[in-house]
Formats: structure tokens, sequence, C-alpha cells
């Protein structure tokens, strides 16, 4: 038996216009550029640059005449309002220009320095090298497999089957070493090592030879896990030296590059380049806030797309083709006048929420003191500027903003709330900032542990765990107490 009944259903879903402006929202300064020229070149009814003011009819409604005797075919296109697209392009709004975004004159582009590639470089050094045409490919098969620290991770025996079932080269391990030892020789220093110990004591040998640089790499051949674990005290002992003679050697260690291919500038990988998206100036003791002008396009519907709607409008005939011309015309205006509209709200959201993220942390602003940080979630944010959460973390998870204390990214200036000793909302970056400045001050012969930490925090009015403190070090990039020792 078959039934029948209504079902209502409530729910909210986003217009494709909504999701094309969040993601505008999303995007940083230099992608939003690309996509401001993408959409210049898809959609010809959009222009960039100033455009010259010319005198537009008075308002008129034009109606298709269904009754037109040379088209029996009627097109239904009498809700558009042509005036729509001849008179709102003069509109001094419709330029998103506004007072209070920064012209950024002195903007200027950032060059990308083109070059070969990091493995291509060390091919151009192998050509100085004598080999025969198998040890020529086993050494070109081994700078391919060099990653972008300078590292070959992988054991010769996987090398060595490789090179038979991809190269078709059938050779021995000895073989591979010897060409690898080869390989080790070219710059920069270091390369083509397989582990961190093997990478030191090559930059080592290369050096020349005293008793600071023999001891190291005696200390790192025979006794690296002691070293990384800086028990320093089994090492004086094993080698009866003194603990001077072991700084200096440890010394020459501290010189050297873990991460050879790092140091090539051209390597394949592209550097990012920050551009601060919002620039705050400390002006007369107050704080000034501009939205970087590169944000701040100037746009207007096409002069050309207007004639043609001028064109139609005087012609006393309407044709189907140009009615068909119309509605295309049509679908490029909207397109066009959306994208501006969009690119306005995209500067109002922005604008809007980074004022009300300045205002918030004004202290810490006008001072640089990270400790005057306020504890601040998005809620606090979205809850001022009575939008969604989502639109202020996009705000915050890809824009930067430059301060009088550097460039930095907004989401940064974010964080959760601790009670100190008082009953105080104190930020968890005010605690970090104190615990860094804790571990910058103690003696590095003895570093304090996680649970001294904690004891030091708690009387400075900071009760925190000593789990927390291990946490926040953590966070912070600071290895523990026995790896931060120094002899």
């Amino acid at each position: 038996m078959l039934k029948q009944h209504l079902q209502f259903k409530l729910s909210q879903k986003l217009s494709p216009q909504q999701i094309q402006l969040m993601k505008l929202i999303q995007l940083p300064t230099q992608a939003f550029e690309q996509r401001l020229k993408q959409e210049l070149e898809e959609n010809p009814a959009l222009e960039g640059g100033k455009e010259e003011s010319d005198s537009i009819d008075d308002e008129f409604e034009d109606r298709y005449d269904e009754n037109d005797e040379s088209d029996s075919e009627i097109i239904a296109t009498d809700d558009i309002n042509i005036d729509d697209y001849l008179s709102d392009d003069e509109i001094p709004d419709y330029r998103t220009k506004a007072n209070n975004y920064s012209a950024d004159d002195e903007e200027k582009n950032v060059p990308y320095a083109a070059g070969t590639s990091f493995n291509q470089y060390l091919l151009n050094q192998l050509n100085t090298v004598y080999l025969n045409d198998e040890e020529w490919s086993i050494a070109e098969f081994l700078v391919g497999s060099v990653d972008e620290s300078g590292y070959i991770r992988r054991p010769i025996a996987d090398i060595t089957d490789d090179l038979a079932f991809t190269q078709n080269i059938y050779t021995e391990e000895k073989t591979i070493e010897k060409v690898l030892k080869l390989v080790q020789k070219l710059d920069p220093p270091g390369v083509a090592a397989r582990s961190l110990e093997e990478c030191l004591i090559i930059q080592l040998k290369r050096k020349e030879a005293t008793p600071n640089i023999e001891l190291a790499i005696t200390i790192l051949e025979k006794s690296f896990e002691q070293f990384t674990k800086k028990h320093y005290k089994k090492l004086i002992q094993k080698y009866n030296i003194s603990e001077e003679q072991l700084r200096n050697a440890i010394s020459e260690i501290e010189k050297l590059n873990p991460k050879p291919g790092g140091s090539y500038s051209g390597n394949n990988r592209m550097v990012e380049h920050v551009v601060p998206d919002f620039s705050i100036r400390i002006v007369d003791g107050e704080l000034e806030l501009t939205l970087n002008g590169r944000n701040a396009p100037e746009l207007h519907v096409s002069r050309e797309y207007n004639n043609m709607l001028k064109g139609y409008k005087d012609a006393k005939k309407k044709s189907k083709s140009q009615k068909d011309t119309v509605l295309f015309i049509k679908q490029k205006l909207d397109a066009a006048k959306w994208f501006i509209d969009a690119i306005r709200q995209r500067q109002q959201t922005l604008f809007i929420t980074m004022n009300s993220i300045m205002h918030y942390q004004s202290e810490y602003f006008l001072t640089g003191d990270e400790r005057n940080l306020r504890p601040m979630i998005l809620k606090d944010i979205a809850d001022e500027i009575q939008m969604d959460v989502s639109t202020v973390s996009r705000v915050a998870n890809s824009k930067y903003v430059d301060t009088p204390y550097g460039t930095k990214l907004i989401k940064e200036f974010f964080s959760e709330s601790m009670k100190n000793d008082q009953g105080e909302d104190v930020s968890t970056k005010e605690i970090k900032k104190i615990l860094e400045t804790v571990i910058g001050e103690e003696s590095k012969k003895k570093p304090l542990t996680d649970d001294k930490l904690a004891a030091i925090l708690k009387e400075k009015g900071y009760p925190i765990a000593r789990r927390t403190v291990a946490k926040y070090r953590e966070q912070l990039d600071i290895p523990v107490a026995r790896l931060r020792k120094q002899i």
C-alpha cells in the first residue's frame, strides 16, 4: 500500500555567489591578483583602470516587442532592464577605490630568481670529473636521488636494484660506493651524504686538519650517539681530554651545515615571498590601519558593452539575433557587476575584521610586547563585527599584516586564555613568552627541567602543570633540558 505525505525540511544553502565571495575573502594579496587577472581575461564586460565619463541617457525601461513581425519566436527577456547596465557604471560608488586604502605607491614587484635546479647544478660539476660510461650513468642516477636537503636517503642495496630494473645497469654495491665518494666531493660540502653523521664528517674532512678538527671527526665517527645526547662527561673520560678541548671540537661541529642542499640559492623550491595584506602604523600615538592598495583595484563595466546596449535600445525593430546578443551581454554584465560588488564586499570584510583585531590588541600594537597580547579567540572578533566565525577564520589564517615590529600572520594574535593566581584571564601567548624568556636566561651548563620550569612559572603567578609546560615548550620548538645543555 502506497502512502503519500508531505515533509517540510528547513535547510540553509549557500548560493554559488556566496561561496565565491568566501573564496575571494580567503585569498591573500598575490593570489587575489591572479584571480582578478583571470576574471578580466575571461569576462570582456569587465575592465580595469580608470574610465572616461560620458553622459548617459536618462533612465528608461525598454521592453521587448513581443509582436515583432520579423520574428515569430518570442524570447522571454522582459526582465532585462537595460538601464541597470547603462547607468550604474557611472555611479562613483562603483569604483572600488576608497580613501581608507593605501595606494601603496612604493609597492615593488618582487623578482623571482631564475636559474638551474640543484640537481642540474650538481650534474654540471660532474662534467669536470673523469668517468667512464657506466660510472657516469651511476653518478647521474645518484645525483637524481639527492633530495632538497642534499641527502641520499636510500640504502645502496635499493639503489643497486633500481639501476638494474629502471636503467638496465647491472653493477655491484662496491662500484656504487666508489662513485658515491666522487659525488660527495661536489659542492656544497656534505652533499650526497646518507646520514647527518656522514654529512658532518664529509664537511670536516674538507677543512684544514687541526687538533680541534681531528678530535671533532673522531667524536662523530666513534661516539656520535653520545655527542647527540650531550653526554659530555663520558666524552671527556673516553678520550682523556679537557673540557676546553671538547668545547673547541664541538665549536667546529656547530659551524657545519646540517642541510647542504638548503645553502644552494638556485634550489628548485620557489621561495615564498609574503606580501602584507594590511599595514599598521603608529601616528601621533594612535594606531592607523590601511589595506594594501593591491587589494583595491579600479574596475568598471566595459564602455563597448554599454554602447551595444544603447544600439539595441535605439533600434526600432529587434531581431532574434539582436535579442540573443543582448542575452549574452546581460550574462556578462551580471557577472561583471557581481564581481565588482564581491570585491567591494571583500575589501570591507578584510578592513572591518582587521580593524577589530587591531583595536582588540591595541596594547600589543602600541608596544610590540607579546606579553600585552590579550586572550582572543575567533568568536570574540566574530561577535564584535557580527560576522560568522568561519569568515574571521578565513581572514586570520591567510593574511599578513605589516607592523612596526615586523610582518606577522594574523592568526598569531589569537590565543586561548588561562587563569593566573589572581583569577585574571591571561593569554597563553603571554605564558609562552615568559617561558621562552626563562629558558633563554637559564644556565646552559645546567638547563632547567620541565618540573623546575613549572615551579618558576608558578612563582611568577602562572600555576600550570608540568605537562602543560612541556606542551608549550614543544610548540616553541625548544628541546628538552638535556639537549639544551652546553659545555
